[in-house]
């Protein structure tokens, strides 16, 4: 009797962008091929993503929709990070391809991260290190603030606000937080707030959104002059949804003591490096202050979270094809 020839079509996923190994190696154990080829452009993947069940992605093209409509084949998209502005979820809704993300893995690495700046910068921790290397040593213009005793704003309460604020017990502060999306949270950690409360006690307000429509530019003049105190920013979040301009305004005329930024309105796309050719002078000044601690996008981006992203997302893919 003549033998069949059968061909079994592995399922295959597409990484974009890289990320742990354990994700690569989970998902060769789900029957998965992995692909990661380099130095392609937009319309390459245009041109090859029909070809893939699957991607990894973090932020290095934007998986809009019409790259998406040519994605014939893809049943899940998964966004090493917790934001999805760089992919049209919609369009993706449309045509029955979930997207995953995985807030899971670095909300504890962001939420120390903030913590970790503010105590830094209320307490001039750079400054005085800058200081005393050079033989300098200044006690009593370098005074700082404590956290305790102070309220501190979230606005923004999903993985990242609620890690802020269960990283905030202990150090003897009102925590008030406010989401325009979600209710009933108040417990040890935090008490359920309005925006108008936060605006009239808030010492310390921390960030904690996702870049959309509503949130792009949300903190500028009118937002900031609002406050009934002179406030410390953190923002972890997204550059963009903070006016440099008017930040810088308010950081020089007092209505802010000092801002953490983790994060820069004027980051490329990629969130890899600034926009150099696009830096106005708002950044030159905003460089120039000494009431502002800087860090270049790595909150969530700890050896630990790394791991953890990977992982939580093996475990959603995993339950998808369950």
């Amino acid at each position: 009797m003549e033998a069949i020839e059968t061909h079994v079509t592995m399922k295959k996923v597409l990484f974009i962008d890289t990320a742990h190994p354990v994700l690569r190696e989970e998902l060769i154990a789900m029957g998965f091929e992995c692909d990661s080829p380099e130095g392609l452009s937009y319309d390459d993947y245009q041109r090859i993503i029909s070809d893939y069940e699957g991607v990894i992605i973090r932020s290095k093209v934007p998986l809009d929709a019409p790259l998406l409509q040519n994605a014939a084949s893809l049943r899940f998209i998964a966004r090493v990070g917790a934001g999805m502005e760089n992919i049209d979820v919609k369009q993706a809704a449309q045509q029955g391809i979930v997207c995953l993300n995985a807030p899971e893995g670095n909300r504890n690495a962001v939420a120390e991260h903030a913590l970790g700046m503010l105590l830094a910068l209320m307490n001039n921790l750079l400054r005085v290190d800058a200081q005393v290397r050079k033989g300098i040593w200044i006690r009593a213009e370098n005074r700082g603030y404590e956290i305790q005793g102070k309220t501190v704003g979230i606005i923004g309460y999903g993985n990242t606000g609620s890690a802020f604020a269960k990283k905030l017990q202990g150090f003897g502060a009102s925590v008030l937080a406010y989401d325009k999306y979600k209710t009933g949270f108040s417990d040890e950690n935090v008490v359920e707030s309005t925006m108008q409360r936060i605006f009239e006690e808030a010492d310390i307000l921390s960030l904690h959104l996702p870049l959309t429509e509503e949130t792009l530019g949300l903190v500028d003049d009118n937002y900031l002059q609002r406050f009934s105190k002179p406030i410390w920013l953190v923002n972890t979040a997204r550059g963009p949804i903070v006016k440099t301009t008017d930040l810088v305004h308010h950081l020089q005329n007092g209505k802010v003591r000092g801002a953490c930024l983790d994060v820069l309105e004027y980051e490329k796309f990629s969130f890899e490096d600034l926009r150099q050719n696009e830096l106005p002078d708002a950044f030159a000044r905003l460089l120039s202050l000494p009431n502002v601690l800087l860090s270049p996008h790595i909150a969530g981006w700890t050896h630990e979270s790394h791991y953890l992203m990977a992982k939580v997302l093996t475990d959603k893919i995993r339950q998808l094809y369950a």
